[in-house]
């Protein structure tokens, strides 16, 4: 077995050759690391925003989109008087009536973007127990509170969209008054408002759900009961949680155009690195006839060019990992509903020191195959 020792010198016989390596083979460890980070991110955000225990009452048709939904407002009357097992909160039913709207947002003379506008009442705290004021009031009319995130989704700088500032829709100037946030959901790069002005706004006399915080999930088929007996009413029911479910489907192809996207990047990277390694392992052919000759077998060789490309991997692996979480972590993408936060965790760290393995090892068979194939009069003989 040739020692180990022997393999590290190498790294560092031909110190510019061994960064190339590491330079390319880190590109294609951090764009798997983004496509993962990408994809987990986008999903728990989605998942984490729907709860269990909260029910979303739907026009029917509308189940993949709350905003093309039309709800009659006596929706969240009926359903109080009409359900069990809804949670109390100051002997009220948790029942939030709600609009959605997707619109454009005029920040400036010159900026305009699209955000997701909800039109709220009181109860909405009730319902959605993740959302909290971090900062300002509840809004009164005339008036808007903002996730902590909205200004990202705006396309703003923080400073640009805070609490005594105003914003324009729909040609209504409103003021901000307040600030909330709501952990890890699509919510905290929304816009709320009272649910009168935004129906007046968008010239609505319909919602677009009624959404219910219930005692245990088995409320939920009661609800289902209730839609099925209602038919006047024209309502699906579905759980919060299985409505984002969808919604995560839905965004899917979004997550294979980061797949795609990091395997045509990487690809160019990989085959780059390959050549590489075939114009170094071609100059050691020597070498290897002259280890031969002294007794080392071609699995020995083998095994510790092996060694190399694992080294290699390991080191490239460990500056995607370091470069991800010093510029990569916390970043924020906005997508049509809200925003989410790439998050560069264990199991995200954990593929791309995998990959960066797996690289150094696929990476090696090609070129080592090559020189090691000669028999030894030819390789001693080699230039």
């Amino acid at each position: 077995m040739i020692p180990l020792t022997y393999t590290i010198r190498n790294l560092f016989r031909k110190p510019l050759q061994s960064f190339q390596l590491i330079v390319g083979s880190s590109l294609v460890v951090l764009l798997v690391m983004l496509a993962v980070a990408i994809n987990d991110s986008m999903q728990r955000t989605l998942s984490h925003t729907g709860s269990e225990k909260n029910i979303i009452l739907l026009g029917a048709g509308s189940e993949e989109s709350i905003e093309r939904s039309e709800v009659t407002p006596k929706v969240a009357e009926i359903v109080s008087s009409s359900l069990s097992g809804i949670k109390q909160v100051i002997n009220q039913a948790a029942i939030s009536p709600e609009v959605h709207f997707n619109g454009m947002v005029k920040c400036s003379e010159d900026h305009e973007a699209q955000s997701l506008i909800r039109g709220i009442q009181h109860q909405a705290f009730w319902v959605h127990d993740k959302v909290r004021i971090i900062e300002g009031s509840y809004p009164r009319s005339g008036e808007v509170i903002i996730g902590r995130l909205a200004y990202q989704k705006l396309g703003l700088n923080k400073e640009d969209l805070g609490i005594g500032q105003s914003i324009e829709f729909n040609g209504e100037l409103l003021k901000v008054v307040g600030i909330f946030d709501a952990i890890g959901t699509v919510m905290e790069a929304e816009i709320w408002m009272p649910l009168q002005d935004l129906m007046t706004f968008t010239q609505r006399d319909s919602l677009s759900c009624v959404v219910l915080a219930v005692e245990s999930s088995e409320s939920f088929d009661d609800a289902e009961a209730f839609v099925k007996t209602r038919l006047d009413l024209e309502l699906v029911a579905l759980k919060e949680s299985d409505y984002y479910q969808k919604l995560s489907t839905f965004y899917s192809p979004i997550r294979w155009m980061a797949w795609i996207s990091a395997i045509l990047i990487s690809s160019g990277a990989f085959f780059g690195g390959l050549n590489t390694l075939y114009a170094a392992l071609a100059a050691r052919i020597r070498e290897f006839g002259t280890l031969q000759a002294i007794g080392f077998s071609r699995k020995a060789i083998l095994f510790s060019l092996f060694q190399e490309g694992i080294s290699i991997g390991i080191f490239a692996s460990i500056v995607s990992i370091t470069f991800g979480l010093l510029f990569i972590q916390g970043y924020t993408f906005p997508f049509s509903i809200g925003v989410f936060t790439l998050d560069i965790n264990n199991t995200v760290s954990s593929i791309g020191l995998l990959v960066g393995i797996i690289l150094g090892i696929i990476g090696i068979i090609p070129p080592a195959w090559k020189s090691l194939r000669p028999s030894l009069p030819q390789t001693l003989r080699s230039s």
